[in-house]
């Protein structure tokens, strides 16, 4: 319960409202659109990769050939998507979007293939996801600008090879581990996506903010980065949410007082954490005396699923060193005692 509001955390979230999700909803992907930048320079953060990937552009177009298959790895909403659609403004070629639940069948990725045109970009998503038979297809297409299609049935089957385009493959997924080894060294140039710097965070709140024509000072984007988990994603989701209630509660004024009323509003803290961090932090603490504790009782005590609790909650815990993993389990760190304002018991160490 916020005092100064009379709001209470726990009625006004529903779990599928969850602003700090960094998985991309249906309803941002057209407003994203509008946030995206379109070149390597108005790009804000991971320097290193642009700079390599500027050079092995300038190069392909030195050269007057295709650029190597790109695959971007990292956690969801650190902008992979964005940074393809970069690298093909910089190379001003047309891009083509899919993703691998999205091709079920070696009949469709080749009928996507037979349509590219040179120079071309493919981009899939969530490329860990291809089925077997269709990844085998890629291959070839890969490597030799290939396509191999398969004539007839039995004894009388014979194979036919198709000519393509030449063309690059921008892959993304958020678990490059589950790449198959021959898929991942398919690629050429593979780069993994770091969380943003708060200063990075602030400048992209602050471009964000000119596109959606908000007035705000750097101070105040410096509050909400604070609480944005270092993600892109999150810090625009958050950008609107905070631009909504201003609007309706203090005539548009984002101010200090207007954004701390804001996150109270929306159970945010200072650290980005919301209820439900929170709520498994507390579990732990209360249920099984700080930890350690299994994945899956934790996710039974707390009413969340494994997944989510895995890839959602955990890992920002974890950045913030608010919990540690063990091979016995889960358990809350010191700094996670002192961020609820727990005591820590300094004999559990012992």
């Amino acid at each position: 319960m916020d005092e100064k509001l009379g709001i209470s955390y726990n009625t006004f979230m529903l779990p599928e409202e969850n602003l700090l999700n960094p998985q991309e909803t249906i309803e941002e992907k057209d407003l994203d659109l509008s946030l995206r930048p379109k070149t390597l320079l108005e790009y804000v953060g991971q320097e290193r990769i642009k700079a390599n990937l500027n050079i092995a552009i300038l190069a392909s177009q030195q050269r007057r050939d295709s650029l190597d298959h790109v695959l971007l790895y990292g956690a969801p909403g650190l902008g992979k998507t964005t940074l393809a659609h970069v690298i093909a403004n910089e190379l001003k070629a047309n891009i083509r979007m899919t993703s691998g639940p999205a091709i079920e069948k070696s009949g469709d990725l080749a009928a996507i293939l037979s349509n590219l045109e040179e120079g071309d970009i493919l981009f899939i998503d969530e490329i860990h996801r291809l089925p077997k038979a269709v990844e085998e297809i890629l291959y070839p297409a890969m490597e030799d600008y290939a396509l191999d299609i398969i004539i007839g049935k039995g004894p009388s089957a014979r194979t036919l090879r198709l000519d393509l385009p030449h063309f690059t493959i921008i892959g993304a997924t958020t678990l490059a581990s589950l790449l198959s080894a021959p898929l991942r060294d398919r690629f050429g140039l593979s780069y993994h996506l770091e969380f943003y710097e708060e200063q990075e965070m602030e400048q992209i709140i602050m471009r964000s903010a000119k596109i959606l024509k908000i007035s705000l000072i750097s101070e105040m984007a410096n509050i909400i980065a604070t609480r944005s988990r270092r993600t892109p994603r999150i810090a625009n989701r958050l950008l609107k949410r905070v631009r909504d209630y201003c609007q309706v509660k203090s005539d548009g004024l984002i101010n200090a007082d207007s954004l701390d009323q804001a996150f109270a509003l929306l159970g945010i803290d200072q650290l980005g954490l919301d209820i439900i961090d929170r709520k498994i932090l507390e579990t732990i603490i209360d249920k099984f005396d700080g930890g350690p504790v299994g994945l899956n009782t934790l996710a039974a005590a707390s009413g969340e699923e494994m997944d989510t609790l895995e890839n959602v909650y955990e890992p920002y815990l974890l950045q913030l060193g608010f919990i540690n993993r063990s091979p016995r389990g889960r358990l809350v760190t010191a700094l996670g005692y002192q961020h609820l304002g727990r005591k820590f018991d300094l004999d559990r160490l012992i």
